[in-house]
């Protein structure tokens, strides 16, 4: 009797059965060793309690929210650590606490293939071709606005701060790396190479022109750093005071059907710097919108296969497209001493929207974070050929850039209705 079909379904319901506890283990939370706790007594009573406790108070996230560390917790678990955490929620001066969640969360890119560019292909930057939009930079360029006293922190999976297109205008102090708790936002070196994302985003940021290395960023004196890890939030309040533009270019699942937001610790981020970063002006947040939908723009004006359309897409810049358009020149991993051609994905937008602000920062520092929203708007180009009633914008040098805050607002074009 031949057994061997009936082995094969065996075989074939085994490796069914462990797809499904694979995308069963990807779809659990994954818990660290460290909280964030909100201790307003100060910060000698939060030591007190991490050490009552067996925690290591790591210090201050921002306000009075503190990160805690516990050694004798596993630094990875799908299942919370729930006596530590009742141990410290029953104190009376914790108001709130959280143990962090390390999401899974997918560069906001799509396959690159690592080429030696020029500056006369970023396209998007100048254009030699008159029926070609760019992104109006050799206007600012030739005024003098180029980025300098501007700080770029880039969240992500690090940078090379010893990239030699990087390296003079790299800033310590936009720098974490949350892994390790120090200032070094160095990434790890794999086999794959698969931590080049953040140095590429920087390098459209603020590459050092003028070396004979690579491309030119968009603000390429100002001063860029990086924040490692971007699945916690923890970088979002770093220096809020010194930084002046977050660049993100990352988030959820790009699968069409996972839907995730900042949570609490996040959302207090993101309140505070608007309402205290830059002195009170508030910082500047840039994130990447996605790839799993069909609202960007091509080096043709098109709209990219892979970009999301979403209300709060307030306007877009320019990143790759079909097979016969050119995708965005970056900078990768200097150990292979090579940059690309090949930056694609609204993880290559974000950073040039970074870049622009940065310019626009430098005109008028006194811009507030919604006197910029406001000049995203009215200085964006209205692009009418998206499918439906949806329409988007294309964000340009703002031409009104030393704007005051008190002075009227006008109607756009890119307003929504």
């Amino acid at each position: 009797m031949d057994l061997r079909p009936c082995s094969l379904l065996l075989l074939w319901t085994l490796v069914l059965a462990l797809a499904l506890l694979a995308q069963e283990v990807l779809a659990q939370r994954i818990y660290t060793n460290t909280w964030a706790v909100l201790v307003p007594a100060g910060p000698q009573e939060a030591d007190r309690l991490a050490r009552k406790h067996g925690f290591l108070n790591l210090g201050l996230i921002f306000g009075d929210y503190y990160h805690f560390r516990h050694s004798g917790v596993v630094k990875r678990s799908l299942s919370p650590h729930q006596p530590w955490h009742s141990r410290l929620a029953r104190e009376p001066q914790v108001q709130w606490l959280e143990q962090q969640v390390a999401k899974r969360r997918t560069k906001r890119d799509m396959f690159m293939e690592p080429t030696d560019p020029k500056f006369p292909q970023q396209w998007y930057l100048v254009s030699y071709n008159t029926n070609q939009r760019d992104l109006n930079v050799r206007q600012a360029w030739e005024q003098g606005y180029t980025g300098k006293g501007i700080v770029v922190s880039i969240l992500d999976d690090g940078i090379e701060k010893n990239h030699p297109d990087l390296e003079g205008n790299y800033d310590p102090g936009a720098s974490f790396d949350v892994n390790d708790q120090d200032p070094d936002p160095q990434p790890r070196y794999t086999q794959m190479n698969d931590n080049r994302h953040g140095t590429r985003c920087a390098g459209e940021v603020a590459a050092v022109a003028n070396n004979g290395i690579c491309g030119v960023g968009v603000a390429y004196n100002a001063r860029i750093g990086g924040g490692c890890n971007p699945a916690l939030p923890i970088p979002l309040g770093l220096n809020p005071n010194h930084i002046h533009i977050y660049s993100a270019s990352w988030g959820p699942e790009d699968d069409g059907k996972t839907v995730d937001g900042p949570a609490r610790l996040a959302e207090e981020a993101f309140f505070r710097g608007v309402s205290q970063g830059r002195g009170g002006l508030g910082s500047i947040f840039v994130w990447a919108s996605g790839n799993g939908g069909l609202d960007s723009t091509t080096q043709y004006g098109n709209v990219p296969w892979y970009s999301e359309a979403c209300s709060s897409t307030l306007a877009t810049t320019y990143s790759s497209g079909n097979q016969n358009e050119k995708q965005i020149v970056s900078w990768g991993c200097w150990c292979q001493q090579k940059c690309t051609e090949s930056h694609t994905g609204t993880s290559a937008s974000a950073p040039l929207a970074a870049g622009i602000i940065a310019l626009a920062l430098e005109a008028n520092k006194n811009l507030t974070w919604r006197d910029m929203q406001h000049l995203v708007v009215q200085t964006s180009k209205p692009n009418w050929t998206t499918v439906g009633p949806q329409r988007k914008c294309v964000i340009d040098v703002p031409h009104r850039a030393k704007v005051r805050a008190d002075e009227p607002r006008r109607a756009s074009p890119c307003a929504l209705p």
